[in-house]
């Protein structure tokens, strides 16, 4: 019997996939576990409905992903830091306080957790912060810590 995956099953395939298995496997197993359903003609056309349709949206996301990208370079992110004893920093820019400062200085919606910092800024300066869009797209925004 063939058989449209609707999740990620170990031993027959991923999602989406068409896989031929034992009726009984079919009957007993997989589709009263919802983890496919038998492969008509109706179903073989909302699986290709369905991939066209993630497609679009990966295409989407891709295409915000490089407007970012466009937009970052040029823009300069200001962030304070307090200066502690011999004029060092007194303290660390996080990822998250880079982000903030983004979105307050220049609208733009830049989430922590794809700032690559590998560790947080300890020093004053100017440094060029990596950020990942997407996992093809990598843009870059430049860091000015100063005193507060």
């Amino acid at each position: 019997m063939k058989v449209i995956l609707l999740e990620d099953v170990k031993s027959l395939g991923k999602k989406g996939d068409m896989v031929n298995v034992s009726d009984g496997y079919a009957r007993n197993f997989v589709l009263p576990k919802k983890l496919g359903v038998e492969a008509t003609e109706k179903n073989k056309n909302e699986l290709k409905l369905q991939k066209k349709h993630e497609e679009k949206l990966a295409q989407e996301k891709l295409d915000e992903a490089k407007a970012l990208a466009d937009l970052l370079p040029g823009k300069q992110v200001i962030v304070s830091m307090k200066m502690g004893e011999c004029g060092k920093a007194f303290g660390s820019v996080s990822a998250k306080e880079i982000a903030e400062a983004a979105k307050k200085q220049h609208d733009l919606d830049l989430d922590k957790k794809k700032i690559q910092l590998d560790e947080p800024i300890k020093t004053f300066g100017s440094f060029e912060v990596p950020i990942k869009l997407h996992p093809e797209v990598t843009g870059t925004i430049y860091v000015l810590v100063k005193e507060a």
